[in-house]
């Protein structure tokens, strides 16, 4: 039997339970037709590159099956239909890599870096990092000087 890569994207009003139910009903679908799910994983709520039906992010679920083609083509169909399913993609491929994907391996690399010491902090205006407060000393004073007539026609001095 072929094997397919589909990609879904689910509405991000949903939760994760409920998109699982969407990917169940899926894998019943291919199990009726004589096909199976032999890989699936969940990559969570991403950003859209640009809005879907007024969504601007997304639950993202990989599938790997193996089933035939009329299996495939139903599961379109019903994920066409689905108003939950923003978009889907199908791929047929040479072999379903039982490793995690790289969106999922990238995600494992990011929890394992070490988040405490970033290095020294640049010296300057950046600092303290709250848009300067050092200088606001200086000018406090200058905003706090009343602004009489007799200011302006001396050009500031008394």
């Amino acid at each position: 039997m072929p094997l397919y890569e589909t990609v879904l994207i689910a509405r991000n009003e949903l939760t994760q339970a409920q998109v699982e139910t969407i990917t169940d009903q899926i894998t019943a679908t291919i199990a009726e037709l004589g096909g199976e799910v032999k890989k699936r994983e969940y990559w969570g709520l991403r950003g859209l590159a640009y809005r879907i039906k007024k969504n601007r992010k997304g639950h993202y679920m990989l599938l790997g099956i193996d089933a035939p083609a009329a299996a495939e083509k139903e599961m379109a169909r019903q994920l066409g239909l689905n108003e939950d399913v923003l978009r889907h993609m199908t791929l047929r491929i040479e072999t379903i890599d039982e490793a995690p994907s790289s969106i999922l391996a990238k995600r494992g690399d990011d929890r394992e870096r070490e988040r405490g010491f970033r290095g020294p902090r640049p010296a300057g205006r950046f600092s303290s990092g709250r848009g300067g407060r050092e200088r606001g000393d200086d000018r406090e004073e200058f905003r706090a000087r009343p602004r009489d007539d007799m200011d302006m026609n001396n050009g500031g001095e008394e």
